[in-house]
């Protein structure tokens, strides 16, 4: 890669950004508004609020909660999708059902599951999980189900075992399905890490910056806010980078079909 090149990449990606950001900064700067305070201001009041024990207090707890409801979701959705995906008998005795509870917002089952595990961790982690799984188990079973059939017959010609066809053949093919079932599962981690928060618990970035408003703490409410979407950058970057070493050989064949 030139050094050309890497500088144009750096410019689509930091651009907008960067326009954005120079455009709040000017039309907050004299601004009176007690709702909408300078961007300066919110920049002084993130420096004070999250460098310090707020952030083991606060944010890491939350991202404790985020990762063990999606790595649990991946892990669930993952199985339950190949199961699906294989087994026809399965897929239709189980689809209505599936249907029905895939149609219920995770957060309307938020005072049931405070019912069933009360106020604490387990219940911010399950509604993580019962948000996460639909993205990733949807996708999985239609990767399943799309494996080419060619594949299939020639993998029962050279009588492949179940575990070596899963990992051999299953897997491999529906991982570009996975990955992006996945990948929409992680903003909806942070969407619904946020909502638990905000109903029954003491501690996290919902409760905080709700606390915040409440309290008409306005520039540390922005900081929070700022700090969430700081976070689903970091999230999503991580998850790139991993997503292109596990499918570099997807990707590289998509770019030998395109010619690049």
């Amino acid at each position: 890669m030139t050094l050309t090149t890497l500088l144009r990449r750096l410019g689509y990606t930091l651009g907008l950004p960067v326009i954005l950001v120079a455009l709040w900064w000017v039309t907050s700067a004299g601004s009176q508004n007690f709702f909408w305070p300078p961007l300066a201001r919110i920049m002084d009041a993130f420096a004070e609020t999250w460098f310090g024990p707020r952030f083991a207090a606060d944010v890491l707890p939350s991202l404790i909660r985020l990762f063990i409801g999606y790595l649990v979701a991946l892990v669930a959705g993952v199985g339950l999708g190949v199961a699906v995906g294989s087994w026809r008998w399965l897929r239709e005795s189980i689809e209505p059902s599936l249907e029905f509870f895939r149609a219920i917002p995770p957060p309307v089952l938020v005072p049931i599951l405070i019912l069933f595990f009360g106020i604490g961790e387990t219940m911010n982690v399950a509604v993580i999980i019962i948000g996460c799984v639909w993205p990733i188990l949807l996708n999985t079973t239609e990767g399943v189900r799309s494996v080419d059939e060619v594949q299939r017959d020639t993998a029962a010609c050279f009588r492949f075992r179940p575990v070596s066809r899963l990992f051999r053949l299953t897997l491999p093919a529906a991982s570009p399905q996975i990955a992006a079932g996945a990948r929409q599962a992680l903003s909806v981690a942070i969407i619904l890490m946020v909502i638990s928060e905000l109903f029954a618990t003491t501690n996290g970035l919902g409760f905080v910056i709700v606390q915040f408003q409440r309290s008409f703490q306005i520039p540390q409410m922005w900081s929070g806010i700022i700090l969430l979407g700081l976070i689903g950058v970091a999230l999503s970057m991580i998850f790139r980078f991993f997503e292109s070493r596990a499918l570099s050989w997807y990707t590289g064949m998509r770019h030998s079909e395109r010619g690049e």
